[in-house]
């Protein structure tokens, strides 16, 4: 983690796109700017809450330990998301660690500042509170999909949900690139069983993979697997 001297725009994160403008030049004389390399941590779970991050540039893993040494992806943050949040409140701990996917550049609100912005700028309040209405319901369906849905379907839901948030690039795969591990522990199942399906899915048609990267081509086949259940 360094420093990064040349900011923000103040215009393109969650918290100055819903503050009022009268606030901007106070967060501009509170936010600090970093830049994170690629799985540097930029919180640690089980670390005190010291404030928020706002990402300006990159993505970054929101994970958990899953056992002694497995992890579970819970969400998947990208430019102008806001990772950190939730240490706020309970205990002051971060139950979650957050790891740069790649570069990243992200602004850092101390907890005080950050209370400060809610009590005054009553639309990102209540912006704020839909979003985490919105990650909770999430949070609540991979839980369900876990416990009803099949490994494939987990994966193929993984894949779809990737697609939908990050687009394509130019040669039509999808805009991230997640290792096997990281994509199984986005799907909840071991890097073994990910390696083997994807493979399938591959020599089958559904997918084409291009170096670390992959494409969907048979979309219609890759959701039936969504509606498979375990017996």
């Amino acid at each position: 983690m360094k420093k990064n001297k040349n900011g923000c725009d103040l215009q393109s994160c969650f918290l100055c796109k819903q503050s009022l403008p009268e606030w901007l030049p106070a967060i501009a004389a509170h936010k600090k700017t970093y830049t994170y390399k690629k799985g540097e941590l930029l919180f640690k779970e089980g670390e005190k809450v010291e404030g928020v991050y706002f990402i300006n540039e990159g993505k970054v893993k929101v994970h958990k330990q899953w056992g002694p040494e497995k992890e579970l992806i819970v969400r998947i943050a990208n430019k102008g998301a806001i990772v950190g949040h939730r240490g706020l409140g309970g205990d002051g701990f971060y139950p979650v660690s957050g790891t740069a996917l790649e570069n990243v550049d992200a602004c850092f609100i101390d907890l005080a500042f950050f209370e400060s912005t809610l009590k005054v700028n009553h639309q990102f309040t209540i912006n704020l509170l839909m979003f985490f209405a919105d990650e909770l319901q999430e949070s609540e369906r991979k839980m369900r999909n876990m416990a009803h849905m099949t490994v494939k379907g987990r994966i193929a839901q993984c894949l779809l949900s990737l697609h939908e948030k990050f687009g394509t690039s130019s040669d039509g795969c999808i805009d991230i690139v997640l290792s096997r591990q990281d994509l199984a522990s986005f799907a909840g199942t071991t890097y073994e069983t990910v390696f083997r399906i994807i493979n399938d899915l591959a020599n089958t048609n559904v997918i084409e993979l291009v170096g670390k990267n992959i494409k969907i081509t048979n979309y219609a086949l890759l959701q039936s697997f969504i509606q498979e259940t375990e017996e």
